[in-house]
């Protein structure tokens, strides 16, 4: 499947918008996470447990908007965008959405 943060693929049509796909999960920090990150911003530099945290969330959601993609018959994703928002103290949900659409090169 074709995803593209643009409004169109180079080299394709598009034939169909199907709707909106999306796919979403709420991630929560992890105990013993949140004492090596606390130790990490009392120092200063990156959390990188905390971006692993948040790159992993993004690859499942946007896992999730594809196969829901695919649910609705898509040859791709366009507009692809990603929004985040807190639930509750510690934790965060991940949202990847796009228009899903038939393509034709």
């Amino acid at each position: 499947m074709i995803i593209s943060t643009t409004e169109t693929v180079p080299g394709y049509e598009i034939t169909e918008v199907l709707g909106v796909a999306r796919g979403n999960v709420i991630r929560a920090k992890h105990v013993g996470t949140d004492f090596v990150a606390s130790l990490r911003n009392f120092v200063g530099g990156e959390i990188t447990e905390y971006t692993k945290l948040m790159a992993e969330a993004r690859e499942q959601a946007t896992d999730r908007m594809l196969v829901h993609a695919e649910m609705l018959g898509a040859d791709g994703v366009v507009g692809l965008r990603f929004s985040t928002a807190m639930v509750m103290v510690g934790s965060a949900e991940i949202l990847a959405y796009g228009t899903a659409v038939k393509l034709r090169r």
